[in-house]
């Protein structure tokens, strides 16, 4: 029998034990390692913090769910990770052994790091669902209040669509509430320029959040740094190509949202071999880590290094689908372990990326995800707003049912030639066989 323990239960953690249930062989036991009882549909959080979703909206109880497919749950976040013994001490002070271990932990939101950012300081964050209503509470302050807003992304940050999409989609809800004359908005980021996204642009996305930026009345500001903020105000340099900084921006506002830097969670932080010096996972290929073979990633917490050397440090996201791709590997390459095979399944890290601006939106295709790319692609209208709510309506949906891939969807995703799994050679086909 194999132990095997998937370490997070959020979009990477849920769909990586769905995809090994198949993949077991009798007597083998999957155990999830959560840090809470819930699964939180991260894409939605946007929308919760203008009051256009609450809470219960988008939060799905996962315990009924992995009961139903025999999966060991445990709500409780791990402390420490020994990947040289096989093992996971829990906060209770336990220890849980494994044969398989797969890190699909999300990242620690690095609010720290900058002095006066996040929701315990002076401004609010989207990352969790539980921040999101501590920003809707801000913005209903705002709207009682109106004054100037700061919305964007701080240095090292990996992900920057809810950045655009709260932006956007708080300018939307503005106007519909006719508050937007009385709210300045200027949008904070460490990129080289509007739309790079940390993949250096895919399709046009410069010119098209370029444009959706300037008909709405945003101010940008790129290559800053933050440097702190204080109750109102925040002070951000803006950093030439040499490194030096060109101009110190002092931000007056009333309301603000900034995404934090990310890092590895606190219990796999600083394991040799295991991560890398900002705690993100070591892969190869297979999502495997060089060097504890057992130990597998997806998602966030997986170590990418940046596209290239920019002013200002700019990570690379990891989008849903390209962690769809992650974990439909590694569960192959788990599965061919079980049965004595060395793994022969690689991602494509491909991405197909959705984001709303509330009243219309952009849609992207990266195949794959860093560049040079076959398919790079991206287009606007307002059809992406009805099409970010069908696939948050589908995904809570498979989530509650306990499936990774229906098969209308695989079928959708084929036709559409975006693919998962790079395909095998004939040699790796053979060894397979």
């Amino acid at each position: 029998m194999a132990e095997i323990v998937v370490m997070g239960a959020g979009l990477g953690g849920s769909l990586m034990a769905y995809e090994l249930v198949p993949e077991l062989r009798a007597g083998d036991r999957i155990t999830v390692i959560g840090s809470s009882p819930s699964y939180q549909f991260y894409p939605s959080n946007p929308w919760v913090a203008v009051g256009w979703r609450t809470r219960k909206d988008v939060e799905v109880d996962l315990t009924a769910v992995m009961k139903k497919k025999k999966i060991n749950f445990i709500p409780h976040p791990a402390q420490r990770v020994d990947p040289a013994n096989n093992s996971i001490t829990l906060h209770d002070g336990s220890e849980f052994k494994y044969d398989y271990l797969v890190i699909a932990t999300g990242p620690d939101l690095a609010f720290d790091e900058i002095p006066g950012l996040g929701p315990d300081a002076h401004t609010f964050s989207i990352c969790e669902t539980g921040h999101a209503v501590q920003a809707y509470e801000g913005f209903e302050e705002l709207c009682r209040n109106p004054g100037p807003v700061v919305i964007g992304a701080a240095q090292g940050v990996s992900c920057f669509g809810p950045a655009y999409e709260f932006a956007l989609i708080l300018d939307t809800e503005l106007r519909k509430r006719k508050l937007r004359s009385k709210v300045p908005m200027t949008y904070v980021t460490p990129e080289p320029y509007i739309g790079h996204l940390g993949l250096d642009g895919v399709g046009d996305t410069k010119g098209l959040l370029e444009s959706e930026l300037r008909n709405r009345h945003i101010k940008w500001i790129t290559n800053a740094r933050v440097k702190e903020i204080t109750a109102g105000k925040m002070v951000s340099e803006e950093v030439g190509t040499d490194g030096s900084v060109i101009k110190t921006h002092e931000l007056p506002f009333k309301f603000s949202m900034m995404m934090p830097p990310f890092r590895g969670v606190a219990a796999i932080k600083g394991i040799e071999g295991l991560v890398n010096p900002r705690g993100f996972v070591l892969i190869d290929e297979y999502q495997r880590n060089p060097t504890f073979q057992n130990v597998f990633s997806v998602g966030v917490c997986v170590a990418i290094p940046p596209i290239g050397p920019t002013p200002v440090p700019v990570g690379v996201p990891k989008t849903g689908f390209m962690i769809e791709s992650m974990v439909t590997a590694t569960a192959h390459n788990i599965g061919a372990l079980l049965r004595n095979r060395a793994p022969d399944t690689k991602p494509t890290w491909n991405a197909v990326c959705i984001a709303d601006f509330g009243d219309g939106g952009v849609v992207f295709v990266a195949q794959p995800q860093l560049p040079p790319r076959d398919v790079n692609w991206s287009a606007d209208g307002k059809w992406v707003h009805l099409a970010k709510i069908g696939f948050e309506k589908y995904f809570i949906r498979k989530i509650k049912g306990g499936t990774s891939e229906p098969v209308y969807e695989k079928f959708m995703m084929k036709t559409m030639k975006i693919h998962k799994l790079k395909q095998k050679t004939t040699q790796a086909r053979h060894a397979a066989e």
